[in-house]
């Protein structure tokens, strides 16, 4: 069955597109990275100390109490017999929660300030449990401590800046041996790094979701763009560590742009 799929058309076309991707993650900043990374460093350092504590603190315990939840478990998938069987259901998947997490966006931008406040939590929990569904599609037990920092990984590679992107792509390259090495107590974990990541790419965007009369649509774009987008990062995110596909490697493809945008 594994030579038979290898040859189908399919398998060739996630082959291909696995290996445009492997070259995306590993792409180096460019001019314009740099300088955007660099503004909000200064922006960053403006803003108090206490602050900052308090963020990460915050971003801390609710995706902690998102990601180790006890109802954050997934059942495990069925055999099936090609990685296009599994892709269809994951891409349904990833259309699903787009749409929930356009919606949510919209909700929460049309009701202004504070209710834009309630965003955070609530298109986090979609977002989570997006990839929960989608690490057990490919057969992965979610109920694995390691496989649920794996999907820390993906978040940061998704919701990161290219140069922390490059160095989070290293390691799950290399995850069997990464994984081996990682702590138990995920208190180790490099949160003020991860909040910090992840507010400096999404800010921007929702900053638009606080305007009144714009913030409803700003909402759900936002959102649904940003979680179509996690959902194809943790796709290839776990092709890489499919068998099938452990031969495809980085050939220097200049067809990047379409994963960094």
């Amino acid at each position: 069955m594994k030579n038979v799929e290898s040859n189908s058309i399919y398998h060739r076309l996630v082959a291909t597109e696995l290996l445009e991707w492997r070259a995306a993650m590993r792409r180096k900043p460019s001019f314009w990275n740099r300088t955007t990374k660099k503004v909000q460093k200064k922006v960053n350092g403006i803003i108090p100390e206490k602050v900052h504590r308090a963020i990460t603190k915050a971003i801390k315990e609710i995706t902690r109490a998102v990601i180790f939840g006890s109802g954050f478990t997934t059942r495990t998938r069925k055999d099936v017999k090609t990685i296009e069987e599994v892709e269809i259901k994951v891409k349904e998947r990833i259309n699903f929660y787009s749409s929930s997490a356009a919606v949510e966006g919209a909700a929460t931008g049309f009701g202004g300030f504070l209710l834009s406040l309630a965003d955070f939590p609530l298109w986090l929990t979609l977002k989570m449990k997006l990839l929960f569904e989608i690490a057990s599609r490919y057969g992965y037990d979610t109920k694995d401590y390691k496989e649920r920092l794996y999907i820390l990984y993906i978040f940061q590679l998704t919701f990161s800046s290219q140069q922390r992107r490059n160095e989070v792509f290293e390691k799950m390259e290399n995850w069997e041996l990464i994984k081996e090495q990682l702590p138990d107590d995920l208190n180790t974990f490099d949160w003020r790094t991860f909040q910090l990541e992840y507010r400096d790419y999404i800010d921007l965007a929702k900053l638009l979701q606080l305007i009144p009369g714009v913030g409803a649509i700003a909402g759900a774009l936002v959102n649904h763009k940003l979680t179509n987008k996690l959902g194809k990062v943790a796709m290839n995110a776990y092709r890489m560590r499919d068998q099938r596909f452990k031969e495809t490697r980085l050939l220097g493809s200049n067809k990047t742009q379409k994963y960094i945008s």
